[in-house]
């Protein structure tokens, strides 16, 4: 018997940590050899003539497919033409986008044949190990008159028996690595499925710590862990905090979902020793009105939350990415634009303005009528308009979702920004009118190239402000050449100030004398100028050398010399 474990991912560099837990676990406990299991892994972005044809020429008897909100349309079309050219085959779907209303699902797709309910290991051994379907907890199926039977639900399972997938790093070149150390989430948010099944566990630390080794072994760049909550235990993530601290090969990054107000001091002293770009904390704060909070079932103190992000912005060594959930309950315009602008504040490296997604089987969904809450048919179920916020509200919201995402979460304008939204009310106007902006003259219709970015951005000064814009050039050219090392000069800056044989005098001297440039000795002259460049600024008044072989971690700026 083959069957096929398929991931179709949002993007190419993500990867499925599901189908290769899955795979291995079976592989591990299976006593007989009853199946060939292997995975495919596509992406939404590709054909689906191209992945219809790859499967199909697979020759699998069983097909089980990782389904999410991001993919399940993609899936259900590809599923339906599947089973046209491979009547005989089964269909098996699992993950969190299917994991609820199982059975109205399956009676209105007939092209499915069986969907596994939340976690997937131990289910997909018992059915790979032939026994009867009647039996196997934890699934809904078609009996043999083809009438859907819904099992009882399968106990949650020992974390600590699933292999480890990263023994074979070859399917994950130039892929996101994902790991997880705990599943479940003790909080109760209404928006989330974490909440409907509270069964919080947590993979032995000492395992943990052994994994994480080979991680740093192998020097991947970065390994994403996906615990919904991960330091909710605080002596499980302080261990992994302190281990990662102290085995450093300087190049492996560690991201993960933390509470900040669960932080204690002992936490603060990890963290603080962390090299700069070891580790991202994503903290999630959704909204900062306290009605909004407690409808939602959230446990945060804001004030305890700021203290810690700004006592951590004091390390300067730690990617911090702030969350906000527009279209909650109780948070109209009005209340967002305070939940923005006091997050805005603490000027986090990322702010990610996300759209509330009312996902089945969540508390949100249940309530929805009660909110008048409106939202889209199709995944992601993303809010359209509640009591408290009406659509045309929510396209403004997009639009400053949109250039806050180009224009502050790049981190391409930091200069500019930090000048610019000094000229407004608030950080929220700032962007509330650059937004506007963008959607007036079309800009938000397509993509542009970076280039064009500074133009708009420079443009946008010009119509609504009366300023010099010649300051905003320069701080834009001061931002490109942080990040690029451009010998074209950009369209949207000044006439260079130094000329060229002073430029050559500088990097004649520095190629004899070393000054700034030390870690280019061995290198002449015309090599030193490919990898660096000199820029004068003559109204910040200040002349700038940017290297770009030696450049910030934490922002990826080039190293810069006042000269």
């Amino acid at each position: 018997m083959k069957i096929l474990l398929i991931a179709i991912n949002s993007k190419y560099i993500h990867s499925n940590l599901a189908v290769y837990s899955i795979k291995a676990y079976t592989e591990q406990h299976c006593h007989e050899e009853k199946a060939e299991l292997i995975i495919k892994e596509y992406t939404i972005n590709q054909q689906k003539d191209d992945i219809l044809m790859d499967i199909y020429k697979e020759g699998a008897d069983i097909l089980s497919f990782s389904c999410y909100i991001w993919n399940i349309d993609f899936v259900t079309e590809l599923v339906g033409e599947l089973k046209k050219v491979k009547s005989g085959t089964e269909i098996w779907l699992g993950g969190p986008e299917v994991s609820f209303d199982t059975i109205n699902r399956m009676e209105g797709n007939k092209n499915i044949d069986l969907i596994m309910e939340k976690e997937g290991e131990e289910t997909f051994l018992e059915l790979v190990e032939g026994k009867e379907r009647k039996k196997v907890k934890g699934i809904t199926y078609r009996d043999s008159l083809g009438k859907v039977q819904r099992n009882s639900p399968r106990e949650i399972m020992d974390m600590s028996r699933i292999p480890f997938v990263y023994e074979d790093m070859s399917p994950f070149e130039n892929k996101i690595i994902y790991y997880e150390s705990s599943r479940g989430c003790p909080f109760s948010c209404s928006y989330c499925l974490s909440s409907v099944d509270k069964k919080l566990r947590f993979r032995e630390t000492n395992k943990v710590l052994n994994e994480i080794k080979k991680f740093l072994e192998m020097e991947i760049s970065q390994v994403k862990f996906v615990d919904r909550t991960f330091n909710c235990n605080p002596n499980h993530s302080r261990e992994i905090l302190k281990f990662i601290q102290k085995n450093d090969n300087r190049i492996t990054n560690f991201h993960f979902e933390i509470g900040a107000d669960l932080l204690r001091e002992e936490d603060f002293q990890i963290i603080e020793k962390m090299r700069p770009g070891q580790i991202q904390f994503e903290i999630g704060v959704q909204s900062t009105n306290e009605d909004t909070l407690k409808e939602i079932r959230r446990v945060m103190n804001f004030d305890q939350v700021a203290a810690c992000v700004r006592r951590i912005k004091e390390y300067n060594n730690t990617h911090l990415h702030l969350d906000l959930i527009a279209g909650l309950p109780f948070e109209g315009v009005e209340s967002f634009k305070r939940s923005f602008n006091m997050v805005y504040d603490l000027h986090p490296e990322q702010l990610q303005l996300g759209f509330l997604k009312v996902l089945k089987g969540s508390f949100m969904e249940e309530n929805a009528k009660e909110y008048q809450l409106t939202y889209k048919s199709h995944p992601p179920y993303e809010v359209l308009s509640t009591k408290w916020l009406s659509y045309d509200e929510v396209i403004n919201l997009k639009n400053v979702e949109n250039v806050l995402e180009i224009y502050y979460n790049s981190g391409q304008y930091r200069n500019t920004i930090g000048v610019l939204e000094k000229e407004f009310p608030t950080y929220y106007d700032f962007y509330s009118q650059l937004g506007a902006f963008y959607e007036e003259q079309g800009y938000s219709k397509g993509l542009h190239k970076r280039g064009k970015q500074y133009e708009i951005l420079l443009d946008f000064v010009s119509a609504t402000m009366n300023k010099d814009i010649e300051e905003y050039r320069e701080l834009l050219t001061l931002d490109y050449y942080l990040r690029e090392n451009a010998k074209s000069r950009p369209e949207f800056s000044f006439p260079p100030v130094l000329s060229k044989d002073e430029v050559a005098k500088f990097y004649e001297e520095e190629s004899s004398n070393y000054r700034y440039l030390e870690n280019y000795q061995g290198y002449d002259k015309n090599q030193m100028r490919k990898m660096t460049h000199l820029e004068k600024f003559p109204l910040l008044g200040k002349t700038y050398l940017f290297d770009y072989r030696r450049r910030n971690p934490m922002n990826y700026e080039a190293r810069t010399w006042e000269i």
